[in-house]
Formats: structure tokens, sequence, C-alpha cells
């Protein structure tokens, strides 16, 4: 659900606040939960929010932050960034307050709580002097609090009761009349002060859930909107120096989306998408660096460096965008009961991330061949380098069920990244079978597709039923496929499965990037002197052999910015998203002289044991090719 750019989210304030009293709560109600957030009096980074219950029955009720949100696989607590918690009686007396933990407070004599109030922090400030590290919420799960931008991921702002995750809720955002806002929440009211300057604008989630699923984006932002097929796809875009215009994204985007449209088929689950692309200003320190996106059900959040090239940012949103989208698949139309009934401070995570995350990484990358926006030497390619990317940083004998249900654990949570490279080879596999088995007339996705009709987004399955049931509906390849390397711990022997369809592993000269060779990194960590430096393997890498590059060469700079170790990941993620024809400066220390590199990119290429297609494949094996690549 996460996904990482590679490397190894005043009458009715008055209303809503004060101590008037409330329609009785007993637990669960059809009362909603009424909230507001001030974005017009910030200060120091901050955001007033109200929450005001409804009357309580009970003696005492707890309230919380989420510890964990859904898609992340890992550990965030919100409730670090809530400061100054107040409560109030119905006289507007306070009340006193119990924090149980990071996340949880308690209230006694709760038939009096007519209301709490505190300030919630942002997030990407804190990555700057926690570091992502140090469980700093991933970027894209973040929240951002600016003069000019406030990123609205209402888990960090908004919490819930024990006893209410079933209730409702209205939330009333006080803004600048000047900001402009998308969500995907149903608005049901929007006022103006006398004066025009605030707006009031009133949402409704119909239950938790949809508050955490629905990410908000105020501020000076660019919104474009398109339509792919029968969906109406909203880009929201915040470019700090005005670097990116959403205008130019939107037609990257919309060719892309209707390429997946297409691919996907009937495979609809909602009539709208909202992208929310945040770029953020690397040269400033409380800049988020977590670049990547987070999925929700029918919206996604990007962070990505303002300063890429447009050409650069064009293939990472093709890349993250792509695997966002298709979560519309799963987890939306298919998933099981951890997530459909998750919980955000003490969760149980299904045992199903090949599917989740896997499938969905598969389908981002098998869409691009299907409806020829890459060639299959392409394709070929980047399924090589999950192959060697996944044998050489995680444990290719480890269980992947196992993994995944104890993903926040040692030695789980440091195996995650690998759902997008052997968690995708997973889906490419029951792929092949489908086709296999079916006379190419079956696929992953028509099995998907099924599924989807058995259950939908509003009915999970049961977590340890699924392989039985997908068995049971497709053939007993794949049920001894999924049982032997996904539930058991055998490796895959993906030459195996690649014969299929007359494929094979030979040496060639394969086009790369200029941060690895097929997968491997041709640069390494050099604590010594802070910083990084090239490894033996540059010299297997044209363009830099080429401009003269050594191994042990120190990168002293890039385009005129310092490389460090604390900057590193986001630097050199701008330079594997380079292109060719891009003009560089790159200063390397060598002994005791520095060199300058002052060139022009051109393509960069590697000799690398990568996927072939066999000249000496059947007839049968090249059907069955052409019907996996191409339908």
């Amino acid at each position: 659900m996460i996904k990482k750019l590679a490397l190894h989210a005043l009458v009715l304030a008055t209303v809503f606040s004060c101590g008037v009293k409330n329609q009785t709560n007993d637990l669960a109600t059809d009362t909603p939960i009424m909230t507001s957030l001030d974005l017009v009096n910030i200060q120091d980074d901050k955001v007033n929010v109200v929450i005001n219950p409804g009357r309580f029955i009970q003696d005492t009720v707890t309230y919380r932050l989420p510890r964990v949100v859904q898609g992340t696989y890992a550990v965030s607590d919100f409730g670090r960034y809530i400061e100054n918690i107040r409560a109030f009686d119905y006289e507007g007396n306070a009340m006193p307050i119990n924090q149980v933990d990071t996340n949880t407070w308690t209230f006694a004599n709760a038939k009096n709580l007519d209301r709490i109030e505190y300030a919630v922090n942002d997030t990407f400030d804190q990555e700057e002097q926690g570091g992502i590290g140090d469980e700093v919420p991933f970027s894209p799960s973040g929240t951002n609090i600016e003069p000019k931008q406030v990123m609205l991921n209402l888990h960090g702002f908004v919490g819930y009761f024990d006893a209410l995750k079933q209730n409702a809720y209205q939330i009333d955002i006080k803004s600048p009349s000047s900001f402009k806002y998308t969500s995907p929440l149903t608005e049901i009211k929007s006022t103006q002060s006398e004066d025009g300057a605030i707006k009031h604008s009133v949402f409704l989630a119909n239950r938790y859930f949809e508050v955490t699923d629905n990410p908000m984006m105020y501020g000076e932002t660019e919104v474009e909107e398109f339509m792919v097929g029968n969906i109406k796809i909203v880009l929201s875009v915040f470019s700090p120096n005005g670097v990116h215009k959403a205008s130019e994204i939107k037609e990257i985007m919309a060719e892309m989306m209707q390429a997946q449209k297409q691919y996907l088929g009937d495979l609809n689950s909602t009539p709208r998408y909202d992208i929310l692309l945040y770029l953020s200003d690397t040269q400033k320190p409380d800049s988020p660096k977590g670049f990547g996106a987070l999925e929700h059900h029918t919206s996604t959040v990007v962070v990505l460096p303002e300063q890429m090239d447009p050409e650069a940012l064009a293939e990472s949103m093709i890349d993250v965008v792509a695997h966002e989208f298709f979560h519309i698949v799963t987890p939306l139309s298919v998933h099981s009961e951890d997530v459909h009934y998750f919980d955000y401070n003490n969760p149980t995570f299904s045992k199903h991330l090949w599917l989740y995350e896997g499938v969905t990484e598969y389908f981002a990358q098998h869409f691009q061949v299907y409806e020829g926006l890459i060639d299959p030497a392409e394709f070929y390619v980047r399924t090589t380098e999950k192959i060697n990317t996944s044998r050489s940083n995680y444990d290719d004998a480890m269980s992947f069920t196992q993994m995944s249900e104890n993903i926040l654990e040692d030695p789980y949570k440091d195996n995650y990244a690998n759902v997008y490279m052997k968690g995708a080879l997973i889906g490419m596999c029951v792929d092949i079978l489908m086709r296999e088995n079916s006379d190419g007339q079956r696929s992953l996705r028509s099995l998907l597709g099924e599924l989807s009709v058995k259950y939908g987004k509003d009915k999970p399955f049961e977590d340890d039923a699924l392989i039985t049931e997908i068995t049971a509906m497709t053939y007993p390849a794949v049920g001894e496929f999924l049982n032997t390397h996904v539930v058991g711990n055998t490796p895959i022997d993906y030459g195996q499965i690649l014969d299929k369809v007359g494929l094979y592993f030979a040496e060639a000269e394969v086009e790369t990037n200029y941060i690895q060779n097929a997968g491997e990194l041709i640069l390494s960590a050099d604590p010594a002197r802070g910083g990084v430096k090239f490894n033996d393997l540059v010299m297997n890498n044209s363009f830099w052999k080429d401009n003269g590059v050594q191994p042990n060469d120190f990168i002293k700079s890039i385009n005129g910015t310092e490389v460090t170790l604390a900057n590193a990941n986001q630097i050199l993620a701008e330079v594997y998203a380079w292109s060719s024809g891009k003009a560089i400066q790159v200063e390397l220390l060598r002994g005791d002289g520095e060199i300058l590199i002052d060139t022009t990119t051109t393509p960069t290429y590697t000799k690398a044991v990568t996927l072939l297609e066999n000249p000496e494949a059947t007839e049968a094996q090249k059907e069955l090719r052409k019907a996996w690549l191409k339908g």
C-alpha cells in the first residue's frame, strides 16, 4: 500500500465548539461527531482542533490518535504530535485528563464531557530532527502545516473514541477563502464570512475509517480534472516554487491512466479518484524526505522532490501512481477481515501482502507492456531487476504469509520492501500459470475480477481460507505454487516458470540507470568522510566509465548540492530518475585532488544476466507468451 520511490497523506464553528447540550450518545449512535479545524489562525505550524462527540452516558471514555494507519505497515504514533490537550464540561469548566500512553487519553465523569481541544503539530518538520529511521511517519502519510499549504492526512488531526468508531463525523474546516482545496469526502455545506475572507467547508465521513481514508490538500494548490472512462480524476499539485504545473502533469497522467483503465476493463470500483501531489523543496531543511506515495481506497498522496526535471518527474509519477491506482482492485474490492476491521492502535495484519502489494505492483508493470507503453525488452529488464534485488537484499526463503502477518516484528519488518520485488514476481508466476492452464483464456486479472464479484468492498474474505478458495477457483498448479512458495519457504525457480513462455536467462548488454547496474548499486556509503563514493561496480557502468570515474571516487557535490549521508537518499533519488540529455555537474574527490564532470547524460549500459526471448522456443511457448504479454 505504500509505494516508495525506488532506492535501497463562523457560525458552524461556534455551534460545534460551544457548550450547548448535545444529543445523547449511547455508544455508537446516529449522532455525528462534530469536529472543527482552524486553518486561519495557524501559529508555529500548529492547527487547533475541537472534538465535540455528543453526550455520553458512560462514566469513562477513551480517545485515541492512530498508532498505525492502514497501508504503512509501520508505527507512526500520531499522538506524539498532539499538544496542549484540554477537556471541558457543559459549563465551560476544565476537566481532568489521564494520558494512558502516547496515543491514548481517558476522561472520567464522561457524562459531563462537552468537548476536547488540542493543537496539532505537523510531521514534515520533524523528519529533519528525527529522521525517517526513527519512525517519523512516512511523508505521504504525514502532515504539513505552513502558511501556503496544509496537507491534511486527517488521521494526524482527528482521533476516535473507542465506543464510537462507527459514528459519522462532520468535519468543519475554517480556512482563508484564497485557499483551494480538494478531498474525496462529500462536502455538505459551505459558507463565507461577511467580508469574504474566511470560508467554512463542512465534510461528512460516515465512519472513522472514512476520516482516515480521505486525505485533503488545502492552500496554494493547482487543481486539474479529467475523465478516464467513467472515473473522474482530480489532480491537485503543490509546487512551492512553481517549478511544475498541474496542467503539464495532467497530460502525462491522462495518457497513462487511460491505458490503466483499458487494462482493467470492467474492474471499476470508484466514480472518482484523487491524486494529491506535494513537491518537496529539498533545499529547505524542514521539507519532507520520504519520497513515494500512500494509497487510499479512492485516492493517493504522493511526495516527490520539486527539483526533479519534468522528464524524471513524469517517469516517477507513472511508476508511483500506476501502482497506487491499481489498489482500487485490491484492497478496495478484495481484502481480508484484518483490513476491513482495522484496529489503529493494536492492529493485526493479513497474511496476504503478496496480494495487496505484490499483485498491485505486478499490474503496475505488466499493464505498461500489455498496453504498449513499454516494449517487451524493457519489461524483461525490469523483471530481472526485481529478481536480482529480491534475492540479494531479502530473505528468499522466508514464508511470505508469515512475514505479512508479523510485518511489524523482527526479522520480518526488514523484509517489507520485498513485497514490491518478490511480491510482484509471485503475481507474475500466478498469471503465467493461469494462462498456461486455461490455454491463454484466464489470467490473474480475471481471477481478481472473480474475487471482486464474490467479495467486493463491503465483504471481507477469511484470511486463512483465501488460498484454498483461489485453488478451488483456479487450478491445482496454482494452489501448489502458492502453498509451496508463498505459504512455504521454498524459493521460486523463476527460470522454470519463465521457460513456459519461452524466456531464458543469458548475459547481454542492457540499459541501466546512473546509480545501478541492472539492480546492483554502484555506490557505497563512506562513513569516514560522511558521504557516498563509487564502488568497484562503476567500471561496468558505461556512462561513468566513459567519463573517467574510478572506484572509491568520493562524490563531493551533484549539480551544486553537497552530498552527505543525511541528504544522500533524496539526492540519489533524483539521480536515479535522470534521463538522457540532462546537463550535469558532478564534483569528485580522488586522493588529494578534485575532478569535475561537466557533461550531458547519455544512455548508460551494463553487461548483465537478463531475461531474453529464447530463439529455440516452441510455437506453444510463443503463443503463451503472446497471451501473457498482449492478451
